[in-house]
């Protein structure tokens, strides 16, 4: 996700690509990238606990910033788009793509 000045607009727009593009419930690659030092990494994790999700982190060349992605079978687009903004709402300086 990009920083968009209107993130409504974003989540719209999101929401109708997920509609076109896939059939539900569907796995979903979530990606965020997030400080290494911290526990962002730890909560970026524990808001897709005891989901079955497959999660993986790759650290930043210089080691400042971690990749984690997160593939997850998700229900439908408006779930994926309520873990984007769970993630967003409680995970300072995550950025999502």
């Amino acid at each position: 996700m990009s920083e968009s000045k209107n993130p409504e607009e974003f989540y719209a727009k999101l929401k109708k690509q997920l509609q076109d593009t896939a059939m539900w419930p569907s796995e979903y690659l979530y990606k965020f990238i997030v400080p290494t030092k911290g526990n962002q990494i730890e909560e970026v994790e524990d808001i897709f606990d005891n989901m079955g999700a497959v999660i993986e982190t790759k650290q930043s060349k210089k080691g400042t910033y971690t990749s984690v992605s997160i593939n997850v079978r998700m229900k439908n687009p408006d779930a994926v788009i309520e873990k984007y903004r769970e993630v967003a709402a409680n995970v300072d300086g995550v950025i999502s793509l």
